[in-house]
């Protein structure tokens, strides 16, 4: 069985998540340049055998594409093209930011530390992989 990768995809960054083998723990993997993401996951990939890869889906409150749901609908494409024998699935991201905010509050993780973008978005893409997760 291979690893569930969870990308929180960003118009200048990337946050990532990944399962352990058994794709029952859900951890935080990296932030990531978007411009450089694909050939870090190649890179990855190389070592480490991937099933899915679950993006999250970029929308408004009221339901209608956000302003990065071009540049993640283009990466859903790329992985699909890139990795064919891996599932690649959408998975609604509204609240993450607001979750990993409050996760890092709650986790008692000072003010200057829950500034860094790149610790939001890879806490919004490990909430991301636990929500697919739980809900499969």
């Amino acid at each position: 069985m291979g690893r569930i990768v969870a990308i929180d995809y960003g118009m200048r960054r990337t946050g990532l998540a990944v399962s352990d083998p058994l794709q029952i723990i859900a951890g935080a993997l990296d932030t990531v340049p978007t411009a450089e993401l694909m050939p870090y996951l190649k890179s990855y990939i190389s070592d480490n055998e991937v099933d899915t890869f679950v993006v999250g889906k970029p929308l408004q409150m009221n339901g209608t594409p956000s302003q990065s749901y071009a540049g993640a609908e283009t990466l859903v494409h790329s992985l699909q093209r890139e990795f064919p024998a891996a599932n690649v699935v959408w998975w609604d991201e509204r609240f993450t930011s607001r979750m990993a905010q409050r996760t890092m509050v709650e986790s008692g993780i000072g003010r200057q530390r829950r500034r860094d973008k790149a610790l939001v978005d890879r806490i919004s893409a490990t909430i991301i992989l636990q929500g697919y997760m739980e809900r499969r």
